[in-house]
């Protein structure tokens, strides 16, 4: 199936790896030209040179903090003006969850909350606000928002929050900029490998006091029996993002091979 991508141009915010990375990485081989946005130089710089060389499409190198209004108001005006026109943004930028235990009620601190929220629900509506004039000028566009299947469970009430949160933020943009030809939607991973993976295993592998496989295997719950590899949350990424997703609009969908016991509808 051709996607009808080539020629567009894309913001990937948290580009630099995982996900984001893995995003960018798909949607460059479709033919898309990606402003590459992330909080690091060096790894940004080296993530962008990667991609532009394995895709032949012009990677532009972003260094942004999407807490910050002002940062973001930069980066969209840096993309804008390298492109021309900007047609996607996804949304992945995020702080990462720690491999600690979340914590309960009372160690919840303002600082943990509002840091964490800032970043990934404030940070995304940034990044919308931003972006979506440009869509709303050339009656086309998409923004697909990475959020998490903690939004359908508890265990993690900081995690679940802001998840729940991108989710009524994607429904009331797509209410509101569907009609000027703009679809919003979000996408749900659970237990997803990136590079940071074989490190959080192997420490889970010493902490139980069994081996790297064991502990592997622990860690999954879906009905596929395995990770599920970035680069499969970026292949439904890149479906959305496209012009054949046009009959997905405000929807979530989840990306995490199918969790075990759980009715959602």
């Amino acid at each position: 199936m051709d996607l009808q991508l080539a020629g567009k141009t894309a913001i990937v915010t948290g580009g630099s790896r995982g996900i984001g990375k893995a995003v960018a990485r798909e949607l460059s081989a479709e033919g898309v030209d990606v402003a590459l946005v992330a909080r690091s130089a060096d790894a940004l710089a080296q993530a962008s040179a990667e991609l532009a060389e394995s895709s032949g499409r012009r990677i532009v190198p972003i260094v942004a903090d999407t807490s910050s209004d002002a940062a973001v108001k930069a980066m969209v005006e840096q993309a804008a003006n390298a492109f021309g026109h900007l047609d996607i943004l996804v949304n992945c930028a995020a702080q990462p969850g720690g491999q600690a235990p979340p914590p309960k009620l009372a160690e919840i601190t303002d600082d943990a909350f509002y840091s964490d929220v800032n970043v990934k629900v404030m940070g995304y509506l940034r990044c919308a606000r931003e972006v979506a004039p440009h869509m709303i000028r050339q009656g086309w566009g998409r923004i697909i928002s990475i959020s998490g299947l903690a939004a359908r469970s508890t265990g993690s009430t900081i995690g679940s929050m802001r998840n729940v949160a991108v989710v009524a933020m994607t429904k009331n943009l797509a209410d509101e900029l569907g009609p000027r030809g703009i679809n919003v939607t979000v996408v749900h991973p659970s237990l997803t490998r990136t590079e940071k993976t074989p490190a959080v295993i192997a420490a889970l592998a010493e902490r139980q006091g069994v081996s790297f496989e064991e502990a592997e295997k622990r860690m999954v719950n879906n009905l596929v029996g395995r990770w599920i590899d970035a680069r499969e949350i970026a292949y439904v990424v890149t479906f959305l993002a496209s012009p054949r997703s046009a009959a997905i609009n405000g929807d979530v969908i989840a990306a995490g091979g199918g969790i075990k016991g759980v009715i959602y509808y």
